[in-house]
């Protein structure tokens, strides 16, 4: 009888946990302000998905990388007041979702403009998803393909629907 409600009770908490509790957290090494992904989502070295520039230094593109121990390009802030994502590092640069028909780059870094309705974000604490500020239903999340960035590891950033998505994709941690 004991093995049965061990069993029972394990399936239970199984179903009742939500999915990021089960998920893989990674190392963060990053000092400074990041947004990451909740799991490591198979980052190889265990140092999570950064919301991040392409290439070296300031790049009017977006994708995540991993969370370099090391490296600006990486620090990024959400401002819940105006819903605008900014660089830490480059003044006044904010994220913007500006080309969405780009299946592999539809977001960029642009100068913060507060009236910029692509420059505007919310973050459900709960659900740890941040949705496009035009659009509840719509997640920021990664691409499953994982590309070699040097030392490290790149995912395009992406926008989906959020009900299409598993929670290890769309669940981000805002660390300031």
């Amino acid at each position: 009888m004991k093995k049965t409600t061990s069993a029972v009770i394990a399936a239970a908490l199984g179903i009742a946990l939500p999915h990021g509790v089960l998920a893989q957290a990674p190392t963060i090494q990053t000092v400074g302000p990041v947004i990451h992904l909740a799991d490591n989502l198979n980052e190889e070295a265990n140092l999570g998905w950064c919301i991040d520039t392409e290439g070296r230094g300031e790049s009017d593109q977006l994708h995540v990388h991993s969370c370099k121990p090391t490296g600006d390009d990486v620090l990024f802030t959400f401002q819940p007041d105006s819903g605008m994502i900014m660089s830490a590092t480059y003044a006044d640069q904010c994220m913007v979702h500006n080309a969405p028909d780009d299946p592999e780059n539809p977001f960029g870094l642009v100068d913060c403009d507060a009236t910029d309705e692509a420059q505007k974000f919310a973050y459900d604490d709960s659900s740890m998803e941040i949705h496009l500020g035009s659009d509840a239903a719509q997640c920021v999340t990664v691409a499953p393909t994982i590309d070699d960035a040097g030392p490290y590891q790149s995912r395009d950033l992406l926008v989906a629907a959020c009900d299409d998505l598993e929670p290890a994709y769309k669940q981000w941690v805002i660390r300031e």
